[in-house]
């Protein structure tokens, strides 16, 4: 079945009523819009088009329709108009940053909470190195029957290690081979580069020691992604409760009680190499908790080294292009609240030259 531009003026408009309304929307309500020009037979057979091929839902036999995650999925990526802040929402936001973004130490609490205040969802705030962590140097070390001690010399010379316990046998000489192998292969290599490709090409060349091979990388990935995030704060977990979505008390609970450090700790590892804004709907979050939530992200520069990130967690009926618009305005904010101004160049010779008297 072809999803026709009809169909997707049909689905962007079920999407934008939703959103505003948080209710299933009908044929009736579309038809009565005003650039929708066709009958309520054309919208009810496009509804159920729609239905069929995977992008609405309907809850109750007799209800209208609501967006599924695919629906979500593909408004974001082609339907959703842009969304313009305001003068009034421009100037909240840069009085709110010059106000309160004084001191950098408390950078990732009061993001969160700004982000939050803007937005009036639950927000995240992050502050990472803005370099790669890389691993210098392996060692693998046998300590008994099918135990494994492996050991990472990091390029910031902190050394970490992992007892490995596996139903194999291996010898001495196997993981020697293996350490050969993972300093000539992923040695200097960031977590980003740990590819499907790159698995299969180590296990190769690893010899009998190839079952450690996915284990060691796994390590060796959350390592240096850990490594490379300094921050992290979450505000504005109440405000759930203000969306029809989160009425049911003991839904709202389970949500609210998931949304800590550790249920968001993957997604500055998912804006690595992002670029620009990015959204995840429903299934799309890696985080079990936050299947049935929409999160979007963006990036934003601290300096110094240092990289800012930060999203928003809410209901995947949530208005897309209003939350992406200000959160890309904070970014570029931050950005440049945080950017250094350039330092006055001396003449040659490395010395200021003072204006001589005539």
């Amino acid at each position: 079945m072809e999803l026709t531009e009809r169909k997707k003026k049909v689905l962007r408009s079920v999407v934008d009523l939703y959103i505003r309304t948080a209710e299933p929307v009908g044929s009736k309500a579309i038809t009565a819009l005003p650039d929708m020009q066709y009958s309520s037979a054309t919208i009810r057979n496009e509804m159920a088009d729609l239905t069929t091929m995977g992008y609405l839902e309907q809850p109750h036999t007799s209800a209208g329709r609501v967006p599924s995650a695919a629906g979500y999925r593909l408004y974001v990526d082609e339907l959703m108009a842009d969304y313009r802040l305001s003068l009034d929402e421009t100037k909240s936001i840069n009085v709110a940053i010059e106000e309160k973004m004084q001191r950098v130490d408390k950078l990732v609490e009061k993001v969160a909470k700004l982000v939050s205040q803007a937005t009036d969802l639950p927000a995240i705030s992050v502050a990472s190195r803005n370099v790669g962590a890389t691993v210098k140097r392996f060692e693998l070390i046998l300590a008994g029957a099918g135990s494994v001690i492996l050991v990472l010399m990091l390029s910031s010379d902190e050394v970490l290690n992992k007892l490995i316990k596996l139903p194999l046998n291996v010898e001495e000489g196997d993981l020697k081979v293996l350490s050969a192998v993972l300093n000539a292969t992923m040695t200097g290599m960031t977590a980003a580069e740990f590819t499907p490709e790159l698995l299969e090409r180590v296990m190769m060349s690893a010899g009998p020691a190839a079952t450690l091979v996915p284990v060691v990388m796994e390590f060796t990935a959350e390592t240096l992604n850990r490594q490379g995030t300094a921050n992290m704060a979450v505000a504005g977990q109440m405000r759930l409760l203000r969306h029809p979505e989160y009425r049911d008390v003991d839904k709202a609970q389970r949500l609210m009680s998931s949304l800590d450090e550790d249920a968001l700790s993957n997604l500055p590892a998912v804006m690595q190499n992002a670029k620009g804004t990015k959204v995840l709907v429903g299934p799309e979050n890696v985080a079990q908790e936050l299947k049935d939530t929409s999160v979007v992200m963006t990036k934003f520069d601290i300096g110094d080294g240092m990289q800012g990130m930060i999203g928003v967690v809410g209901p995947t009926r949530m208005d897309y292009a209003k939350v992406t618009a200000r959160l890309s305005y904070f970014a570029e904010s931050l950005s440049k609240l945080f950017a250094k101004p350039e330092q006055p160049q001396l003449p040659q010779g490395g010395e200021e030259t003072k204006d001589q008297e005539a």
